[in-house]
């Protein structure tokens, strides 16, 4: 039911009978279940001079909806072409529709109840107490249809989005299909056409794959071209050092002494000692082996016991916006804005945790961008006990790098150059609960930034965040407990991650078969494909 139409339906008078002609003692509305069939019939009882009298109610045609359940095909344990299970979709849409239609007539029935409850003539028979306990009890079962009414319009849209989903994937194939034909009658006579084989023609159609195999080449100068959030601010102090490699280059961040950040090659220019194992003095970092210092722009300032000559090393343009610090290691200008990285509103950051993977960064992007693996991976962690679905699907924007998945409440964002941002809808930890996030009453939300360290090592800064349990953030050590179910959870990908790295090293093709819930890291393997090639217009470039 479409959002106006419940707006409608809530809105709707509770007798349209002038009050002059009718006695309100006896009101109802009841359901007639025509015969079986599960229809519904909304009347009236009106008690007057003449009796009784049964009158339809006006409204009546928007509830006259006939179940579709006994309608729907029985395909349970059978595999379903394209078309069969679009039908399905379409019979889903209309059960849901139906759900909605009684839950607003459920919203009716309670009006009329609260009407008799507040009839005049009640009060003759009835305290006041009894009237206020009854109040409350209908009070109560009213908020409870309006929320029902609210859960069956997001499952309204959330079968829109599987029937659109369904649809594109059965026009791709008649478009396919149609191709095929067109080229088959295009490049075969008739003799060799009626003599082709099936093996033949299946042969004709491979998969569309992606190119992802051999060792990982040095990165393309063009994907240095964005800003990188490299390091937490909290993490930064200001007699503190952060040292980090950046696509395969070794740099260190410390502030200055205005308190902003700065980011200076890390390699001494004297004797090439690492800048890191010295110290900062006054917003100056200083080389442990002969005492050189530099300021976040590179310049050193001091040589002790020699003349100072004009020394000066690599700086990268190095910003702090949204708790995290900030650099652009790419030839271009820096672009002027950043991307966003703040929670939803209503969450409270619990967790900030900096690990150092083994893996090239491009393979941990593909792994999270992925949930399908979920229940055969984590099965000692947070998706242990699921059950394995018969379909999964990230469902999106025609042009996008974020949705959501079917049927797990996760919504999940890639927003480049590097960073995956998930909403989880839960009950309580390790469970989920709902269709969709907007379902579900609490909810996690994460943040993974894959920073390229080197051809087969990743900076990962994971970021959690909770719209409940505000008082977790203050409890001692919480954050070891954090950082142990993430290096947990962790742990259970890399030894499949790690695998595929040393198969690819080898030439094999880890994109070599992709499917349908594969889509949105598909989606950024062809953007990062896109940068790599230097093209104008990157694909899904209005995603955020």
């Amino acid at each position: 039911m479409s959002t106006v139409a419940t707006a409608a339906a809530l809105s709707l008078p509770i007798s349209l009978c002038r009050p002059s002609k009718i006695n309100t003692k006896k009101m109802d509305c009841c359901r007639d279940l025509q015969g079986g069939r599960g229809g519904l019939r909304v009347v009236a009882i009106f008690e007057g001079e003449e009796g009784l009298v049964e009158k339809k109610n006006a409204w009546s045609t928007l509830f006259e909806v006939e179940h579709p359940r006994p309608r729907v095909p029985q395909c349970k344990g059978r595999f379903l072409d394209a078309n069969q299970a679009l039908e399905v979709a379409r019979f889903d849409i209309q059960y849901c529709d139906w759900r909605a239609r009684q839950d607003v007539l459920t919203i009716m029935h309670l009006h009329d109840k609260v009407v008799e409850v507040l009839n005049p003539l009640a009060r003759d028979y009835k305290s006041i107490g009894t009237m206020k306990k009854e109040l409350a009890e209908l009070q109560e079962q009213l908020a409870q249809a309006h929320k029902q009414v609210h859960i069956s319009e997001a499952r309204v849209s959330t079968a829109l989005d599987k029937l659109a989903y369904m649809e594109a994937l059965v026009n791709d194939r008649i478009i396919q299909e149609r191709n095929t034909t067109e080229s088959e009658r295009s490049s075969s006579s008739p003799s060799t056409s009626s003599s082709a084989s099936p093996d033949r023609v299946k042969n004709r159609m491979p998969p569309k794959s992606l190119n992802v195999s051999g060792p990982v080449q040095p990165y393309h100068p063009f994907l240095k071209n964005f800003w990188y959030p490299v390091a937490f601010s909290n993490d930064l102090k200001d007699d503190t050092m952060v040292p980090i490699d950046c696509f395969e280059e070794p740099w260190v961040m410390f502030r200055g002494k205005d308190g902003k950040p700065g980011c200076v090659q890390n390699t001494c220019a004297h004797r090439a000692c690492p800048l890191h194992l010295g110290s900062v003095n006054e917003g100056r970092i200083q080389c442990p082996y002969h005492g050189w210092e530099y300021t976040t722009d590179g310049k050193c300032v001091k040589m002790p016991s020699t003349r100072l000559l004009n020394v000066k090393l690599r700086s990268l343009p190095c910003l702090e916006h949204e708790g995290f610090i900030w650099i652009w290691p790419g030839n271009d200008p820096p672009a002027e804005t950043l991307p966003s990285l703040t929670p939803p509103p209503g969450f409270v950051i619990h967790a900030e945790i900096v690990m150092e993977l083994p893996v090239e960064h491009g393979l941990l992007l593909d792994n999270l961008l992925d949930l399908a693996h979920a229940p055969f991976t984590h099965t000692s962690t947070f998706a242990k006990g699921w059950s394995v679905p018969s379909l999964v699907k990230f469902l999106t924007p025609a042009s996008g790098l974020q949705g959501y998945w079917d049927p797990y409440p996760i919504d999940m964002e890639f927003r480049p150059p590097c960073m995956v941002l998930s909403t989880i809808g839960i009950s309580k930890p390790g469970q989920l609960e709902g269709q969709n996030t907007q379902q579900c009453a609490t909810h996690l939300h994460q943040l993974h930034v894959c920073l390229p360290s080197s051809r087969q090592k990743t900076r990962l800064l994971y970021r959690m965040s909770l719209d409940f349990a505000p008082l977790l953030k203050h409890i001692p050590f919480m954050n070891l407990l954090w950082r142990y179910f993430a290096e947990k959870v962790l742990n259970e990908d890399l030894r499949l991650v790690i695998g595929q790295q040393d198969r690819m090293i080898n030439g094999a093709n880890v994109w070599n078969w992709p499917v349908a819930y594969d889509k949105l890291g598909v989606r950024y393997r062809l953007w990062r494909n896109a940068v790599e090639s230097g093209s104008k217009k990157l694909p899904f470039s209005h995603s955020k």
